[in-house]
């Protein structure tokens, strides 16, 4: 954060305390200080780097919750947790302050908050949000005196596995973690609904006691379904060692979403939504995916098509009709189909 950054970070604050919004997550001493007087709740950083207690009791003054380094260990975010309670720290709402971890998703290569990969070699800082992932691009390593290029089995060797922590959330649960942080930046909306509502189904089967083998293997199913560089179950958490790497540029997912066209209109009464083809097909069978801003996601299976020369198949330039909750005009349509094992 820029002295020419203050202006503008200010009016967000603003507007974010008018707006009624939670939270923000911030990690700078100016924004801190600044959220702390309008009386704007803050999720203090990860890229504090916050890693014992001492560095807990100082951010208190500004933070309610604070995001601890991803490289602890477990036992070592549940003795933080406990002396936050025995010694009353408290943020600036009164209340004891609250721990949040990462649950799920993107794991740096660099320790929490440090890497400059990204400013150094394009001059566009992931600390201030815009981080171009230069480590998950494909390297060969090359001895600089003798030309000689070292032969690696893999050479995306600064890209780790996202983190995956829903086979253990109980663990997490019992050690007091208050919020659980997943990363989602830049992700798709059909993403999100699948990763929250995974977590939630998680969270509420270990407090009715039904949190078993058989469920978490179908959770890591339907993650699989979404954005990922494939997974590490456990990480620092349960004291591992970063050396799980991706393998491959880019998504792992099991399939893959293709924009068919756009919702034209929803007729309420018989739950019928309508849409115009744009590309490809749609056929009764067809797992599909709707999104919009006010629609949020929806997702399902075509029980039937509907079109006026009463085709099986809809190609483009087709209207067809199927059954539906609300979508609402101009929301996107997608068909779903299954990577190929050669994409």
């Amino acid at each position: 954060m820029y002295d020419e950054d203050l202006s503008l970070m200010r009016k967000i604050c603003d507007a974010a305390k008018e707006a009624g919004v939670g939270a923000v997550i911030a990690c700078d001493h100016a924004v801190l200080e600044y959220a702390k007087k309008i009386g704007q709740n803050v999720h203090l950083s990860t890229q504090a780097s916050v890693s014992n207690m001492g560095a807990v009791c100082f951010y208190a003054s500004y933070a309610n919750v604070i995001v601890l380094a991803r490289e602890l260990k477990l036992e070592q975010i549940e003795y933080i947790i406990k002396q936050i309670s025995s010694e009353n720290v408290v943020g600036p709402s009164g209340e004891l302050v609250r721990i949040e971890i990462f649950g799920h998703g993107a794991l740096c290569v660099a320790i929490s908050g440090k890497c400059t990969m990204s400013l150094a070699q394009y001059n566009s800082s992931a600390n201030r949000g815009a981080c171009l992932q230069a480590c998950r691009r494909e390297y060969t390593v090359t001895d600089k005196e003798t030309g000689d290029q070292l032969d690696i089995d893999n050479e995306y060797i600064m890209s780790p596995k996202d983190l995956c922590t829903i086979g253990f959330l109980d663990k997490l649960i019992s050690a007091g973690i208050g919020v659980l942080k997943i990363e989602g930046r830049g992700r798709a909306p059909e993403y999100v609904a699948t990763v929250v509502r995974c977590y939630r189904e998680a969270r509420d089967a270990i407090a009715e006691g039904t949190y078993t083998k058989e469920k978490i293997s179908s959770w890591h199913e339907e993650l699989s379904k979404v954005f990922n560089r494939g997974f590490w179950h456990g990480g620092y958490y349960l004291g591992k060692k970063l050396g799980d790497w991706s393998g491959e540029y880019g998504s792992h997912v099991k399939r893959t979403k293709n924009y068919v066209g756009k919702v034209t209109n929803y007729y309420a009464k018989s739950g019928v939504g309508e849409v115009l083809i744009q590309s490809g097909e749609v056929k009764a069978g067809d797992k599909f995916l709707v999104t919009g801003p006010t629609t949020g996601v929806i997702e399902g299976t075509i029980e039937e098509i509907r079109t006026d020369d009463k085709k099986e198949i809809a190609e483009k330039g087709d209207v067809f009709t199927f059954s539906v909750k609300k979508v609402r005009a101009n929301d996107k349509f997608y068909i779903y189909s299954q990577k190929s094992l050669s994409s």
